[in-house]
């Protein structure tokens, strides 16, 4: 028998809860899907607030051919296979097949390129120019209330048991605004109680559950705003969000290597020059973490999370690449000076490969003033300064060298 998500999902818009600003009375879904007149559109929202249900309810409305794609699941032979049924779908119905692409944004360019013969063809026809983005949202209390109350009335399985929701904050707090994730709850606390009478209590769900509350998914939208939040709060030298921001990953069984891949990262682009340190410290990090595992890993990247969001901040180094990767891209490429090229034979030697080079050892304070960028560009600055202790002392330093460079 299918989960009790799947046996539940609605077949119509009446039957459909939650987005009421989408598909209520007089809303815009509603009357396109009413009205027969389906243009291309993309549906974003967290998971479990019905993407894919409202696209099937659409294709059963119209009565069309529906087709189902994932980026995360679909090969570029998947894509292949469903582009052909559309094709020939036309010839023996009148009624256009529709597609749904679920998580489209992660799609791979072979499986774009797949997608783009159909598209140049007239197969598909995705109508960009005019393509409107619906925002679903997070269902609320009342609705996901409204769902547990369905289940466990109309439900095949469960309406014939006798199920009593006594305290329901706990379930609602699990399920984080997500419909699929309340009705597995639902599903796996009815499942593991043989009893006549199952009384839902917040004990008895976070304990049949074993895990923590945390609305935390490693695979959608949340995943990428949390890491998003915690890496600015060390750009922003707030050492309490990041560690609470730190916590709400762990909390919710983020992958340790992940968090600490993006420390280091952080160490090179946001601390960087100002605190050379950090990226030493946050390698340690990564290194200490795989050394030590779970759950004291948790200890090494707290501690490598406070010292990055204290320290001193700079962008330059990343400023700098950025700008040296657009010169080149502008520039194109421009010979290496004479003297700084490598000559390893005769023939180099005699067109003056390395002639005049001047090793930087042998004069004192180990420099001496000669051109090491193409002829082209000889007066570009790259690397600019910024205003920190650490940065500042190698500007100073730069500056008696260069005399005036810098």
């Amino acid at each position: 028998m299918p989960p009790l998500a799947e046996r539940l999902r609605p077949q119509t818009l009446d039957n459909y809860i939650g987005q009421k600003h989408l598909v209520g009375e007089n809303a815009i879904l509603r009357k396109m899907i009413e009205s027969g007149h389906i243009a291309s559109f993309i549906l974003w929202g967290p998971p479990g607030v019905g993407k894919t249900t409202l696209a099937k309810i659409i294709a059963n409305k119209l009565d069309r051919p529906f087709y189902t794609l994932s980026a995360v699941t679909s090969g570029v032979k998947d894509v292949r296979d469903v582009i052909e049924k559309a094709k020939s779908n036309r010839f023996f119905s009148q009624a256009n097949p529709i597609l749904f692409i679920d998580e489209i944004h992660r799609f791979s360019k072979s499986q774009q390129d797949s997608l783009l013969g159909a598209v140049e063809n007239g197969t598909i026809t995705p109508l960009l120019s005019r393509c409107q983005v619906y925002v679903l949202k997070s269902l609320d209390k009342e609705d996901l209330l409204e769902l547990a109350h369905r289940a466990i009335t109309t439900d095949i399985e469960l309406k014939h048991r006798e199920i009593v929701l006594e305290e329901t904050e706990s379930l609602l707090r699990f399920s984080g605004g997500d419909a699929r994730k309340l009705l597995n709850i639902l599903e796996l606390v009815v499942n593991s109680d043989t009893s006549d009478k199952i009384i839902f209590t917040n004990e008895i769900v976070t304990e049949r559950l074993q895990q923590n509350p945390s609305a935390y998914d490693k695979d959608g939208e949340m995943h990428y705003d949390i890491i998003s939040a915690f890496i600015k709060s060390i750009r922003g030298s707030d050492p309490d969000a990041a560690i609470y921001w730190l916590a709400r990953m762990v909390a919710g069984g983020e992958d340790p290597k992940f968090i600490a891949r993006r420390l280091v990262i952080s160490a090179a682009e946001d601390i960087g020059l100002a605190n050379p340190n950090a990226l030493l410290l946050a390698n340690a990090c990564f290194d200490a973490l795989q050394k030590i595992g779970w759950p004291e890993g948790r200890i090494i990247l707290a501690e490598a999370t406070v010292y990055l969001a204290s320290s001193p901040k700079s962008n330059s180094a990343y400023l700098a690449i950025d700008d040296a990767l657009a010169l080149v891209e502008r520039t194109g490429n421009l010979p290496v000076p004479l003297h700084l090229r490598n000559s390893p034979t005769k023939l180099m030697k005699e067109l003056n490969y390395g002639k005049d080079y001047k090793y930087s050892h042998d004069f004192p304070n180990h420099f001496v003033e000669q051109q090491f960028m193409p002829d082209d560009l000889v007066k570009e600055r790259i690397w600019k300064v910024q205003n920190n202790p650490a940065e500042s002392k190698l500007g100073d330093w730069l500056r008696t060298l260069w005399k005036g460079r810098y």
